[in-house]
């Protein structure tokens, strides 16, 4: 097959940098029903300017391509060994073209292979079946998603819910528990893949397997089928919203699938996803490779306008208070600051992730960050032909990771401000309180539009740890985020947190 691998390589590049238009519908609708001038409203205007921005210069969508899981179907007789070899091939060179962030990481040495080919890395699916053409697809899922997957072994205790038995009731109480544990650390307004029965592993592979359906598909069977129409429903109660910032919409899909168990077991497992649903397909000539039909791009493209995000901030400028800071900031300026106000960072900001922040508790930063602004991201860099760096994506990572190191680390450097998404838990804001310092929420996923307001590269550290863990120094204007988390021990995360269970506990009397 002389085009597979070239097929292969446009799969990954369309996938990383252009939403399905399933997804696209059920944002749009999102939209419809968000509140005008609100928080969640001013995200999903600049979430769908992102979705603009990566689909017209045909960059990554958000900066963590994530786990690239290709579930591919062949006629008897492919050559699988050669099929997967094409699509190394393929990876590695999306990779090089900046089309993917390099992912692959190994697990006990913490080396990155830089080319996200590794042990395990990417997964691949083959399937043999009778027909005579190859259908191949494939879902990047983020890290942060990622990490709020959940598996609930029942009976259970459910938070909020009360106990879950082993019914249609009890699966009930699991799936709108486990949207509720998501909050925004997910990139809410999320998708949802729900496995029940099976084994642990299998649980889950049929939870992953369901983010394959297409959004708006009718579940054949009759009881799973009113099951997602009513997660769907119910979920949009929580008022998590957008980013867990509060709001209408906070579930855009829910799919389920069921198959048997053991009976010592029952298993509910939920792949969760966030609106960066990046996930295509195509049909392959089984002769050639060549792609004879692209998947997941049935009915009408929807696109969203450019200018969006500034009518929808003036719509909401009687209700928030814009403050430009830059480097280095005092501790008065961020006493100021309240959650809700919106923060504009000009000048210079360093990125610091998982790696940074263990690095800094034993060892001295590579430059001075007293007053200065870290950002949770894992950048997509490519170096031009000069040595020069320049980003090519730049959202931000979850926070909560970090939640171990953030407080002792801004005290022990004089930062003033951080910068990621989903908030952080009750050390870190009670270190705000005391150090005086502010944590900024940016929009999750929103690499495109977010890396539009670095204006340079001003240098690297810490190379050894690879590129998305390296601490990157960048010039920045104009780069918005919102106070979520303050220095008077305010934190809309917790609010949200607080307010999104007793609404998830009106849920608690059996429906099935």
């Amino acid at each position: 097959m002389s085009d597979f691998q070239k097929s292969m390589y446009e799969l990954i590049v369309e996938t990383s940098t252009n939403l399905p238009h399933d997804v696209r519908r059920q944002i749009e609708r999102a939209k419809q029903k968000e509140n005008a001038g609100t928080t969640a409203a001013l995200s999903l205007a600049t979430i769908t300017k992102n979705i603009g921005m990566a689909d017209e210069h045909v960059l990554p969508i958000c900066q963590d391509t994530g786990m690239l899981t290709f579930e591919i179907k062949v006629p008897v007789g492919a050559n699988q060994i050669k099929m997967k070899r094409d699509i190394h091939e393929a990876v590695k060179q999306a990779t090089k073209d900046g089309k993917l962030r390099p992912n692959s990481v190994d697990s006990l040495t913490g080396e990155n292979s830089g080319d996200n080919i590794g042990e395990g890395t990417p997964i691949i699916h083959f399937e043999q079946w009778e027909k005579d053409e190859i259908d191949a697809r494939l879902i990047m899922k983020g890290g942060g998603c990622e990490n709020k997957n959940i598996q609930y072994s029942l009976p259970a205790e459910i938070e909020g819910l009360g106990r879950a038995g082993r019914d249609l009731d009890g699966i009930r109480k699991c799936i709108l528990h486990s949207v509720y544990q998501a909050q925004g650390q997910g990139c809410s307004a999320g998708f949802i893949g729900v496995g029940i029965g099976g084994d642990r592993i299998s649980s889950y592979a049929l939870a992953k397997e369901q983010l394959f359906r297409e959004t708006d598909d009718v579940n054949p069977n009759e009881k799973l089928a009113d099951l997602e129409a009513y997660i769907l429903d119910k979920a949009n109660t929580l008022g998590i919203g957008t980013m867990g910032f509060g709001g209408e919409a906070t579930l855009l899909g829910c799919k389920i699938g069921a198959g048997n168990r053991l009976p010592a077991s029952f298993f509910v497992s939920v792949a969760y996803n966030c609106w960066a649903f990046r996930r295509l397909g195509v049909k392959l000539d089984p002769k050639t490779g060549a792609i004879s039909e692209w998947l997941y791009k049935n009915g009408e493209k929807v696109t969203f306008p450019e200018d969006e995000v500034a009518a929808t901030a003036e719509e909401g400028a009687n209700e928030t208070r814009e403050v430009v800071l830059e480097a280095p900031i005092t501790e008065e300026q961020i006493r100021e600051l309240r959650v809700g106000d919106v923060a504009v960072i000009n000048g210079m900001m360093h990125t610091g992730r998982d790696a940074i922040h263990h690095h800094l508790m034993e060892n001295e930063a590579p430059i001075d960050l007293n007053g200065q602004v870290i950002y949770h991201c894992g950048p997509v860099m490519l170096k031009d032909s000069d040595g020069q760096w320049h980003v090519k994506a730049a959202g931000p990572t979850t926070s909560i990771r970090e939640e171990p190191y953030q407080g002792d680390i801004m005290k022990k450097f004089g930062i003033r401000a951080v910068i990621g998404k989903g908030g952080m838990g009750p050390k870190t804001l009670k270190a705000l309180e005391e150090h005086g310092g502010v944590y900024l929420n940016a929009i999750g996923g929103a690499a495109q539009y977010y890396a539009d307001c670095i204006k340079g590269v001003e240098g690297v550290d810490l190379m050894e740890f690879g590129i998305p863990e390296a601490m990157w120094h960048l010039r920045v204007e104009g780069f918005r985020a919102i106070v979520t988390m303050d220095s008077h021990g305010n934190s809309l995360h917790k609010d949200v947190q607080l307010s999104s269970l007793e609404r998830l506990a009106k849920h608690k009397e059996k429906v099935y």
